[in-house]
């Protein structure tokens, strides 16, 4: 071969034509059986065999005749020598290649289908590839024959008709050629075949009608069984997704091919999500995308689940910086989201809403987090934000628990992170960018029936939206900014104010400025002659309405103050006309006017204040139709020239009230609030004239006798201010509320009270519940409306007992009279109620029927008229026993309680004997017991402030008070703490009046004394016991332990219960949270018994020292937490309410409210203080009290008794 290729090189030599005839002979027979040896001239250089090929061109046949093994040899030579003239472009003989390539191309893409060995499709595949990376495949199929001259085809002898009739099914022969490879064992075959495919289709000149031939063809089934065999190997999957991704072009055709590969394109994003960066990451996307977009039924629930979770996980990796996504791949996962809540799977999977909520919220935040602000990627985040908001507030699903949820994350994701964002860096985002984020905001707003929205509206208003979107338009002067700016101020003033007052901003949007100061200009001009200036006009006044009113101010207060008087002078006629912005106008110069109060004073126009006035005086205007500022509400109240108007706005707050139609329209505070809350707040305030005018109404009515609907809503707001803000009652009854009452009870008549008169007694009670009583001192306009009401109960005979709404009510007022008659006020009306022989009698018939019953008495709670009979007489003796010294002071003996019922030396008052109140609190009920308790405490107390004052003894028989002493010592381990310790009390001042006259031999031989001693000392010793709660509960016991210590001969017995180990062991107890006064006052009195010996008052007294430290430093603390609320009652028919307010006042107003369990925090800790410095100079004086550390003689002699029995 060496030979003949030297011969054939040789100049002017004919062996070179003589070789290749004989040569090209061989080939084109197709007879020739190859040996090893003769394949070996395959081999010789690549030029000299095509040559030889070359004469043998007119029939190449002969690749046919070849076996499968000569044929691949001669593709690998074609291969090498295109690959030679691809990488070497001047190669001689090139020319010859590109003359073979049409009928070269044809077999060897027929060899190619029909051959089943591996290697001779490598050799095809590698030829075919080389030849379509030159262009030659595309120039077969680019180049038909009837674009060729007859020539040409003449001369050309390739060019047969059979060539000119296959040409045009090159693809289809393409496709068929391909599959074979596509399905070949051997992976490397198919990576070079899907490597052909690619660089076929990929050419620029292949139209998309040839890539359509391949996919019809079902090349794109055999790619998705090959990902679908793959085990998602990155050398297979890549090349199939390189070519799918080219497939998508023929979109008709494809769709319904990737419907089918659907299941095996999931596979594989669960591979590509996990690796970061994956190069085909966006065209995996792009499949699954195309699928769902165009297929939304193929998805199953399972599969819409699969792709969520791989989704989700893809975005939080990359928010995460696990992995990174690709622009155009953020864009597609947003736009797989959409598609996949298109398809009917979506609502099935309740699972794919929290994976939703997770990817919205991840994708939001990684565009944010960016160093550099992507403004597409945050188009694209904007875009799935709307998409989910409108799916979750579609018909269909917004009752959906999914959609709820998913709904309230759009909003959360606004609020907590878009919209801070926004604020803080618009100047670092795009136009294009801030128009998607306002849409998104605005297509919220959209939805104003819902209180999302509302909500939303209301943290837009608070971050000063108005000045931020005029800032936009600022920055961003186009009509399309403009048209999104205005569009959402309008939504959010009809979300705001729910009176669709944004429709006048939408009406005049085009003609409207986008610079405040111009809104300014137009307010300050003529408008009477021009319908448009008009609107732009009113849409102004509404847009610095509701931004002032949510503290956002537009432009400086003094410009704006300007531009409105301004309008108030030029538009003088068309306002008086009724114009439809005369709220917003009066709500805007009320707010400027009293800033003016407030920060600075500067001219204002006196004609325009009269216009003002004048509108609001004698025009029809409603203050609650509108939203208007706290401070403009305020103004308005403190300008006494518009009390007409005025007046009639507070009689239709009134009636909105009375019909529960509350108006949420006032704004300053940082949150909404109602008319009628702040209508209160101003009359508890009392720097305006709201009380006077309210006041003044209801006496007008009163004089003018009006309809009963317009007394009963004055009245029942009155009632509501005073619940509101209890010390509204003050201005109330300063601006004369008793003397207006005074008139409205005049003119009830005696058979009737009016069906006002109910309310009236609320109104009265909650008065006098909240109203101080220095305010009361010299009104004495109540006199006459308390003589009324004991008039009422006179003339029911039942009325006490057999008490209704109304006499309960009534009652309960003498109570709260009495009460305040104990701090100087209202003494004549007490002094008329304590000896009013009616009362006198009536609460004495309930008593004595009560007491009547003995045992059964707790029987008798089915008989309700006894018991709330009960329930108010006891408050009403409790109170008359309080003022009894100050109102009739020395005209009671007090000795004349503790005695028979018909022992009335004095002046017969409203009160409860003595056994009475015992018999109540042994047979009582619980509430009954806490009462009566409360009753005796006070008698007690009024009666041992009379012997110590007059120096008397006490003139009951022993067995008087043997009988009292029995059923107190039976109360004091009551469960009732209060009930325990209001009969501690009086058991104590018993004992104490025993001991004055020398009644103590029965002491020492009382089993009950020692065994409440005993109890209390061994409780108070035991270590698991000295919590908190259990030392509160024995402080009735100490209280009777105390008095015991405290007489003059103290039993025996005392020292054996207060032993070395039992006093040792209590102190031990102690701490800082279970010291109270009355533990301190009995080791105080023990230590004056001298039953503490040296180391145990040093040890006490550390532990008061520590105590009392800890107590100082936290009491500060403690006195800005607590604050004791005032109660009122909203309803004659709330009984219960009544008698618990009562109580409640027994319990404030008793001697056991300081000594008991129901003294607030601040003032135990004040008592604990003030019985250790007691504590503190008793030792310091008084060191005698304190033994050694001995055993006493009495104690030891105690004890040889005790052993020797």
């Amino acid at each position: 071969m060496d030979t003949i290729s030297l011969l054939c090189s040789a100049e002017e030599c004919s062996v070179s034509e003589e070789f290749v005839e004989r040569v090209s002979a061989q080939l084109s027979s197709g007879a020739l059986g190859w040996s090893r040896r003769q394949l070996h001239m395959m081999w010789m250089t690549p030029l000299f065999f095509i040559s030889c090929v070359y004469e043998a061109c007119c029939d190449l046949s002969f690749l046919c005749h070849a076996s499968e093994e000569i044929r691949g040899e001669i593709f690998f030579v074609l291969y090498k020598f295109s690959a030679l003239q691809f990488t070497e472009q001047d190669v001689d003989g090139a020319e010859i290649l590109s003359s073979l390539s049409p009928k070269l191309l044809s077999l060897s893409l027929e060899a190619l289908a029909k051959t089943q060995r591996d290697e001779v499709r490598l050799n095809c595949i590698a030829l075919l590839t080389t030849l379509t990376q030159q262009g030659l495949l595309a120039n077969s199929r680019t180049s038909p024959v009837s674009s060729m001259s007859l020539d040409e085809v003449d001369d050309d002898p390739m060019l047969t008709a059979e060539t000119v009739t296959v040409r045009p099914c090159l693809d289809i022969l393409f496709a068929e050629a391909i599959k074979g490879p596509l399905l070949s064992t051997d992976s490397e075959v198919q990576i070079k075949a899907l490597d052909l495919i690619f660089h076929y289709v990929s050419q620029e000149s292949v139209p998309s009608k040839q890539i359509e031939v391949l996919v019809e063809e079902n090349v794109a089934d055999y790619i998705f069984e090959i990902l679908r065999l793959s085990e998602c190997k990155d050398h297979v999957i890549n090349p199939c997704l390189r070519v799918l991704d080219l497939f998508s072009l023929a979109e008709l055709s494809f769709r319904k091919k990737l419907v089918i590969g659907f299941p095996s394109v999931i596979q594989v994003l669960h591979y590509v999500g996990e690796v970061p960066c994956h190069p085909f990451q966006v065209q995996t996307l792009k499949l699954v995308s195309s699928c769902i977009s165009d297929f939304p039924e193929i998805a199953s629930s399972s599969q819409v689940q699969e792709i969520s979770l791989v989704l989700k996980m893809m975005l939080e990796r990359y928010y995460s910086q696990e992995m990174g996504l690709f622009p155009d791949a953020f864009a597609i996962i947003c736009s797989v989201f959409v598609s996949l809540m298109k398809t009917p799977s979506f609502a099935e999977t309740p699972d794919v809403f929290k994976s939703l909520q997770d990817s919205l919220r991840h994708a939001v935040l990684v565009c944010l987090s960016l160093p550099e602000k992507d403004s597409t990627q945050i188009s694209h985040a904007v875009y799935l934000l709307n998409k989910v908001y409108a799916y979750c507030t579609s018909p269909t699903s917004i009752n959906n628990t999914g959609c709820i949820e998913l709904r309230q994350c759009v909003i959360d994701v606004c609020v907590s992170h878009l919209l801070p964002w926004f604020l803080s860096d618009v100047n670092e985002v795009n136009e294009e960018a801030i128009l998607g984020i306002m849409e998104s905001f605005h297509f919220i707003l959209l939805q104003n029936s819902d209180v999302q929205a509302m909500e939303f509206a209301e943290i837009l208003v608070s971050a000063d939206w108005f000045s931020f979107a005029f800032g936009c338009l600022g920055n961003f002067s186009s009509d399309k900014m403009k048209q999104r700016v205005y569009q959402m101020l309008s939504s959010l003033v009809d979300v705001l104010h729910r009176q669709k007052l944004g429709s006048h901003i939408r009406d005049a949007l085009f003609c409207l400025p986008s610079d405040p100061q111009d809104l300014l200009f137009l307010l300050g001009q003529d408008s009477s002659n021009n319908q448009e200036l008009a609107s732009c006009q009113f849409a102004a006044l509404v847009i610095f309405h509701t931004g002032w009113i949510h503290n956002d101010r537009l432009a400086d207060d003094k410009l704006v103050f300007a531009s409105l008087e301004q309008y108030i002078l030029v538009n003088r006629t068309s306002l008086i006309s009724d114009s439809p912005a005369v709220l917003q106008l009066v709500n805007l110069y009320s707010l400027c006017r009293s800033l003016q109060n407030k920060r600075y004073q500067i001219s204002y126009s006196l004609e325009a204040e009269r216009i003002v006035f004048h509108l609001l005086n004698e025009y029809d205007w409603d203050l609650g139709s509108c939203d208007i500022h706290l401070e403009s509400l305020k103004w308005l109240f403190q300008q006494e020239s518009i009390s007409k108007g005025l007046t009639y706005q507070i009689q239709k707050i009134s009636r909105n009230n009375l019909i529960g139609k509350e108006v949420h329209n006032v704004y300053g505070d940082g949150r909404q609030r109602s008319l009628t809350y702040w209508f209160a707040k101003m009359i508890s305030e009392g720097d305006n004239y709201a009380a006077t005018l309210l006041v003044n109404l209801l006496t007008h009515l009163a004089e003018n006798g009006d309809k009963e609907s317009d007394v009963i809503s004055i009245l029942n707001i009155m009632t509501t201010v005073v619940s509101k803000f209890p010390t509204a009652s003050n201005h109330l009854s300063m601006n004369g509320i008793g003397n207006a009452i005074h008139r409205l009870v005049c003119s009830f008549r005696n058979s009737s009270m009016g069906t006002s008169f109910p309310t009236l007694l609320v109104l009265i009670f909650n008065i006098l519940a909240s109203v101080q009583p220095g305010v009361l001192k010299n009104d004495e306009s109540w006199n006459a409306v308390f003589i009324k009401l004991l008039h009422y109960l006179s003339l029911r005979d039942t009325a006490i007992t057999q008490p209704d709404h109304e006499g309960m009510m009534v009652i309960g007022i003498l109570c709260l009279v009495l009460y305040h008659s104990s701090h100087g006020a209202l003494l004549d009306s007490s002094r008329i109620i304590m000896v009013n022989s009616y009362l006198v009698s009536a609460i004495n018939n309930v008593v004595d029927v009560a007491c009547s019953r003995g045992p059964a008495l707790t029987q008798s709670q089915d008989e309700t008229e006894i018991w709330e009979a009960l329930a108010f007489t006891l408050p009403l003796c409790f109170s008359s026993l309080r003022s009894l010294q100050i109102v009739l002071a020395g005209a009671v003996d007090w000795q004349t309680f503790c005695g028979p019922s018909s022992n009335l030396e004095t002046l017969p008052v409203v009160c409860i004997h003595c056994h009475n109140l015992c018999r109540l609190m042994h047979f009582g009920t619980p509430q009954i017991k806490l009462m009566a308790s409360y009753c005796l405490l006070e008698l007690f107390t009024g009666l041992s402030q009379q012997i110590d004052i007059r120096k008397e003894q006490l003139r009951c028989s022993s067995s008087y008070l043997k009988a009292m002493k029995a059923v107190l010592c039976g109360l004091v381990f009551y469960d009732d703490i209060r009930v325990a310790t209001n009969s501690a009390l009086c058991l104590s001042m018993i004992i104490g009046w025993e001991d004055m006259e020398g009644r103590t031999e029965m002491l020492k031989t009382c089993s009950w004394y020692r065994f409440i001693t005993e109890e209390m000392s061994v409780s108070l010793a035991m270590p698991c016991s000295a919590s908190n709660t259990f030392v509160n509960h024995h402080k009735p016991a100490v209280y009777v332990t105390v008095a015991m210590l405290r007489l003059k001969n103290k039993p025996v017995w005392l020292r054996s219960v207060f032993d070395e180990s039992c006093i040792s062991s209590m102190i031990q107890n102690l701490n800082v949270t279970n010291i109270s006064s009355e533990i301190v006052i009995l080791f105080r009195e023990l230590i004056q018994a001298q039953l503490l010996n040296s180391d145990q008052v040093t040890k006490l007294n550390l532990v008061f020292l520590a105590s009392r430290k800890q107590m100082q430093r936290n009491g500060t603390l403690d006195e800005t937490v607590e604050e004791q609320m005032q109660r009122t009652v909203s309803s004659i028919h709330d009984h219960g309410e009544v008698c618990s307010y009562l109580v409640d006042m027994m319990l404030s107003s008793s001697f056991g409210h300081t000594s008991g369990s129901e003294a607030t925090c601040i003032q135990k800790k004040k008592q604990v203080l003030a019985e250790m410095e007691q504590f503190s100079e008793l030792l310091s004086t008084r060191r005698d009290y304190v033994t050694d550390s001995r055993p006493c003689k009495v104690y030891t002699r105690q004890r040889k008794r005790i052993h020797a029995k």
